[in-house]
């Protein structure tokens, strides 16, 4: 089959910086006359600016028909078979197996048109591993529908068979969504532009210009904050438009987006861990997200950060919503010994010091930060800013999940089933060594990132790590075991 005809305009449309480009070289050309440029060569000009117009859009659409039609794509038994190239030819076979999710995305041109781009993601892929650009909206129904039920097994499906509906977006988690979605990415920066450019400066001892700049920043600072926040509530909004998760047979599927429209599925036994995520402002309204990474490949992963299954719910049904999923019970956190507290302490109170020097470096350079001293006053913040960096860590596990928490600022907590593990580590920093703590990580196979899906227990007793890893071990490999047995009872106490 070949992809829909009806997509050549739009492709067009979509290369039109080719036409451009060609257009301000015509201009270039048309331009250059010497001086000479009375009626007759203005016509002359024009005449030929039109032409290298015509000729970059005749160029581009005889390119993009022959694309579309050389492009060929075959559904076998076991493999979906890509063809592609206009000079050069590429052959691919995709079997449906590797398959781990396969995405349709729609913007409001691409509606009109009545086309689709259909997005395949493969296990250890770290980009789209195949995209059709583009076939008609029921035709990328139809691929999506044939890869879940040939990655089954199963020759087809009773269309009537309703989907389990998990969770949909009201108006009123849409607006929670976009309040609570601010970027704390820059927050650092921001806070240390307060610091800076708040301290008071000798007028006498800079010019009025750059006075004026010093005293204003922490109120540009502010602003630019605000900003921030808002353009983070907008594009929160934009993407999880309508925002709908099904249960489909043993896959997830998800609709969301009003510009730009995304149908994606998750495969149940692909999904490596569960990430809860709550930032402190969703945090402190009781909200947060429900984030999932499948092996190699989280959902959305070409954008800056994971999407999210489950965008903004209440804490207690986000937790109800991760247990239909995955099937943990009630958690209960051990915290990191209080000593790893004092860590804290003094790795904050040195990036004062380093802090307050540089404000000084820079006064002696410069005269200007008369008052650079009074910067020591943050230290004031160094201890709670250590309790609420121990208060929000943890772990705990029980007979088939290990669970980890970890951030003030964006809270996470991860749910790593044990047959889920592909390594288990403990590490030690110099630091770490002389209060007795180490770093427990639990690895999976997930895609990695940012926010990654390892489940990490930070600066626990180094004893307790060492028994948390031989526990995870053979908990692990009793879990294979067991699957492979295709006994799925959970293991006892005794095991």
């Amino acid at each position: 089959m070949n992809l829909d005809y009806r997509s050549v305009p739009y492709r067009i449309l979509e290369n039109a910086y080719r036409i451009v480009g060609l257009v301000v070289i015509s201009a270039l050309f048309s331009s250059g006359d010497g001086g000479q440029g009375g009626a007759g060569g203005s016509g002359t000009s024009i005449l030929v600016f039109g032409s290298f117009v015509l000729l970059g859009l005749t160029a581009v659409a005889v390119w993009e028909f022959a694309y579309v039609k050389r492009y060929e794509y075959r559904i076998s038994p076991d493999t979906l078979d890509i063809y592609s190239g206009v000079f050069s030819r590429r052959e691919r076979e995709i079997p449906f197996d590797r398959i781990q999710n396969v995405d349709i995305a729609q913007n409001v041109f691409q509606r009109a048109l009545g086309i689709a781009e259909v997005r395949l993601e493969t296990a250890g892929g770290g980009e789209t591993e195949a995209r059709l650009r583009y076939v008609s909206r029921p035709e990328a129904t139809r691929i999506q529908e044939i890869v879940s039920e040939r990655k089954r097994g199963e020759a087809e499906r009773d269309p009537e068979e309703p989907d389990d509906a998990l969770f949909e977006l009201d108006s009123g988690e849409l607006a929670v969504l976009g309040l609570t979605s601010a970027n704390f990415n820059l927050f650092g920066l921001v806070v240390l532009l307060f610091v800076v450019l708040g301290t008071p400066v000798a007028a006498e001892q800079v010019s009025p210009r750059l006075a004026v700049l010093l005293f204003l920043g922490p109120a540009l600072a502010a602003v630019a904050l605000v900003v921030l926040w808002v353009l983070s509530g907008i594009q929160a909004v934009l993407r999880y438009y309508a925002f709908r998760l099904v249960r489909h047979e043993d896959e997830l599927r998800y609709q969301r987006g009003l510009f730009q429209q995304y149908n994606g599925t998750i495969p149940l036994s692909k999904i490596q861990t569960l990430m809860i995520r709550e930032n402190v402002i969703a945090r402190a309204v009781g909200y947060g997200n429900l984030a999932i990474e499948t092996a190699g490949y989280g959902p959305g992963q070409g954008n800056d950060d994971i999407e999210s299954a489950i965008p903004i719910a209440k804490q207690a049904r986000l937790f109800d919503l991760a247990r239909t999923i995955e099937d943990f019970g009630e958690i209960s956190f051990n915290r990191p010994p209080k000593r790893a507290r004092i860590r804290y302490v003094g790795r904050y109170t040195i990036f004062v010091a380093v802090l307050v020097a540089a404000l000084g470096g820079i006064h002696l350079q410069t005269g200007v930060l008369s008052d650079w001293y009074l910067g020591v006053v943050l230290w004031l913040l160094v201890p709670p800013a250590a309790h609420l960096k121990w208060v929000n860590l943890g772990y705990y596990c029980d007979e088939n999940y290990v669970i980890t928490r970890s951030g003030f600022w964006t809270r996470q907590t991860t749910v790593v089933p044990y047959y889920r593990v592909q390594t288990v580590s403990v590490s030690q920093t110099v630091f770490q060594r002389r209060r007795r703590l180490g770093t427990l990580v639990v690895d999976t196979a997930s895609s990695g990132g940012f926010w990654g899906g390892n489940g990490i227990a930070l600066d626990i007793d180094i004893e307790e790590a060492s028994r948390l890893h031989e526990t995870i071990h053979n908990r692990f490999q009793l879990s294979v075991r067991e699957r492979r047995a295709g006994n799925l009872r959970s293991p006892q106490p005794g095991d």
